[in-house]
């Protein structure tokens, strides 16, 4: 059974002339251990679709079944177990941490909304977590504006991690970030789902970290799925002329071979 089912989501934003449909009748379904990535330009309803899978805005039509249970029925106490289960690490690692609130609290919000732990716990499990994805303890105290983009994203990947998600969804994670801290990011995603098998709804514009990272694929268009296969049979064999043209944009690197899930 997938971690995640998604069913024929539909979601329209304005009205008269101004209403825009940001994506229409989209299915997939996302598997324990595995990273789907939905891939296309800037507009095709990517990140729409993921914060639709989240529930952090609801559909117009669609259904989104989590671990057998259906997301869009459940009432706010079940959501809520469900929102300690999925996180979402955001695209911009500067305006997703409260630049008032010290590193370590930022990262222990998650644990104060679910009531994980005592407060008086919380400060050693987010220097674990701090730990785990390879920050120092010293930071803990730091503000915002005292680490860099790549150790911010960091940051914000320890916080997604701090209720144990069996799910995350990726925003452009690493899209504001410098090449070299690009590839250090994705291998710290890489080395937690091999650790702790969490599941990736990877969301990116850039085909050449598909190739490296991902599992399977979802090409968006235009609010629609256009191309779904594995990553390997979308490189070989693409079928839609949408998709040869992003893949044809891809520079010529070197590719990490991803475990199969």
């Amino acid at each position: 059974m997938p971690l995640l089912e998604v069913r024929n989501l539909t979601k329209s934003f304005g009205t008269g002339t101004q209403h825009r449909r940001a994506v229409s009748d989209v299915s997939f379904d996302l598997y324990k251990g595995e990273t789907l990535a939905l891939v296309g330009e800037s507009g095709a309803g990517k990140s729409t679709t993921g914060r639709l899978a989240l529930r952090l805005i609801e559909p117009d039509s669609g259904t989104v079944v989590f671990d057998g249970t259906d997301v869009l029925a459940m009432n706010s106490g079940a959501l809520r177990g469900f929102r300690r289960n999925a996180q979402m690490i955001f695209q911009d690692p500067f305006s997703s941490l409260n630049p008032r609130m010290k590193i370590w609290k930022s990262v222990a919000e998650p644990l104060v909304v679910h009531s994980i732990g005592t407060r008086g716990e919380h400060r050693d499990r987010v220097a674990a977590l701090l730990d785990s994805v390879g920050l120092s303890s010293h930071l803990i105290d730091r503000y915002p504006t005292g680490l860099s983009g790549g150790q911010l994203q960091r940051a914000a990947i320890a916080r997604a991690l701090s209720t144990d998600p069996s799910l995350i969804v990726c925003d452009e994670p690493v899209s504001a970030l410098d090449v070299s801290v690009q590839a250090q990011v994705i291998n710290l995603l890489l080395d937690i789902q091999s650790e702790r098998k969490v599941s990736y709804l990877f969301i990116t514009h850039d085909l050449a970290l598909v190739e490296t990272f991902a599992h399977n694929v979802a090409v968006m268009k235009s609010g629609e799925i256009v191309e779904k296969s594995s990553v390997a049979d979308l490189f070989a064999h693409p079928r839609e002329e949408y998709t040869r043209t992003l893949l044809s944009a891809i520079p010529d690197l070197p590719a990490r071979e991803v475990t199969p899930a």
